[in-house]
């Protein structure tokens, strides 16, 4: 008598699928748009805080994992995001999250929750821009305007530093740093201000690692980390595509 051998698990069949892919041309048929894709938020995002420069090969490793070049999703949607009732794609393009301070100048406008559905540029940029709003630590700071002049404004009967800063373009911060001695304002007395507003902005950066970005940017696959590891190990280990700049 034979012991039946013990059914595969769901799991060990995806591995079997990530191993055929291994070679396999359309399953790299998107490495040159990862690497343009994160050239431009690179760049976009090297002057702040702490900021380094993204792996394209975990990028593409999270769309093998999202589709892969068996499903039907990967000439359109490869990433996954913007599907019917997932919100990843508006909380980003909405900018109320910080969205709007990730995403590169140039897509502004361009990248749509329409074309993010339809088209693989638009839908790579849109995941790795949620990516990297959800990898992103923000605050809101003061932020000085480009006019660095400095201005004087004489204090009114019913003057406080709130209104003053409404009503002339700065902060309290702003006030306060231009005004030490300001805690008690007098009618008739003179405080310097520049131009400047409360803004939402990155200070910082969480690391991005398989955890991290199963943690962050995948929802509801337990698996979601493993699954990254393992496609990456397969990756890591063939040839990196020649894109032409």
């Amino acid at each position: 008598m034979t012991t039946a051998s013990k059914p595969r698990s769901a799991y060990e069949k995806w591995q079997d699928g990530i191993d055929k892919a291994a070679g396999n041309a359309e399953w790299d048929i998107y490495d040159c748009e990862i690497r343009m894709a994160i050239n431009e938020f690179d760049r976009h995002l090297s002057g702040t805080a702490g900021y380094f420069r993204l792996d394209w090969q975990l990028v593409k490793a999270m769309i093998w994992v999202e589709t892969g070049a068996v499903s039907k999703k990967w000439r359109s949607n490869p990433m996954q995001i913007g599907n019917p009732g997932d919100p990843g794609l508006t909380s980003f393009l909405t900018g109320n999250e910080g969205g709007s301070l990730i995403l590169p100048p140039v897509w502004q406008g361009r990248l749509t929750v329409g074309t993010a559905s339809s088209f693989v540029s638009h839908n790579i940029r849109a995941g790795i821009g949620y990516l990297l709003m959800r990898m992103a630590n923000f605050a809101i700071k003061n932020v000085p305007d480009t006019d660095t002049r400095t201005y004087e404004v004489t204090v009114k009967v019913g003057d406080n530093l709130d209104k003053i800063a409404r009503t002339q373009g700065t902060t309290i911060e702003s006030l306060r740093q231009l005004n030490p001695g300001a805690h008690m304002l007098r009618p008739g007395q003179v405080l310097k201000f520049r131009k400047a507003a409360m803004r939402k902005v990155i200070v910082g950066w969480k690391f991005i690692t398989p955890s991290s970005v199963a943690t962050y940017y995948n929802v509801g696959d337990s698996m979601y980390a493993k699954k990254l590891d393992y496609a990456l190990s397969i990756i890591r280990k063939g040839k990196a595509a020649v894109c032409t700049q």
